[in-house]
């Protein structure tokens, strides 16, 4: 029941972007297409998961036991950094395309606020559960990691989506671009806030 909460409450209720506005740059940057935010979304689906693992285990046996909580941001940032260059290998070598299609979004998944927000949360925050709050475990952290990622990557994608059509409507001169891709983002995040007595 634990996972279920986590997952319903990360995708829906506290989605990272849309509540939490966390990597807002790359969701207004390369949502012009559905293609690159499908692709987007899960090279940081990927990083995310992946990072919060290789984190939350640096510092649950390696900064906490040697006093050294100090640098989780420094180690975080570090871990990140190496797994989007081992992301952007890959993707050179399977997807050239999609790397090509990404160009500079890809490595600044380095720094999108969103990869290393979930991981500081991971490891600081205290989660309430039946009404006792507890730090989360390993297989609760990836669960978490996981479905936050994919929140991030529906918000991402429904997003593109809507962008795509409003790409073909007459939109007003003074609307056209930007302005009207944040008052869509708004009235989606309106529409997630409709949630959150969910959970």
């Amino acid at each position: 029941m634990e996972f279920l909460l986590i997952i319903i409450s990360a995708i829906f209720v506290n989605n990272i972007l849309l509540s939490q506005f966390l990597g807002i740059c790359p969701f207004l940057g390369v949502s012009n297409k559905l293609s690159t935010a499908t692709g987007m979304s899960g090279a940081v689906c990927f990083v995310i998961t992946l990072s919060t693992v290789v984190t939350y285990l640096i510092n649950q046996y390696l900064l906490v036991p040697c006093g050294l909580e100090f640098l989780q941001t420094i180690a975080f940032i570090l871990v990140i950094a190496a797994l989007v260059q081992v992301v952007e290998i890959v993707l050179k070598k399977i997807s050239p395309s999609l790397y090509q299609a990404l160009g500079i979004f890809l490595p600044l998944i380095t720094t999108n606020c969103a990869v290393l927000g979930v991981a500081i949360t991971v490891v600081t925050k205290q989660f309430t559960f039946g009404g006792t709050a507890h730090m989360l475990n390993l297989g609760e952290a990836t669960v978490y990691a996981l479905a936050t990622s994919l929140g991030y990557g529906l918000s991402m994608i429904l997003f593109a989506g809507i962008r795509e059509h409003l790409a073909g409507n007459d939109v007003p001169k003074a609307f056209k671009g930007l302005p009207i891709a944040l008052i869509t983002a708004s009235i989606m995040a309106m529409a997630f806030l409709g949630f959150s007595g969910m959970v």
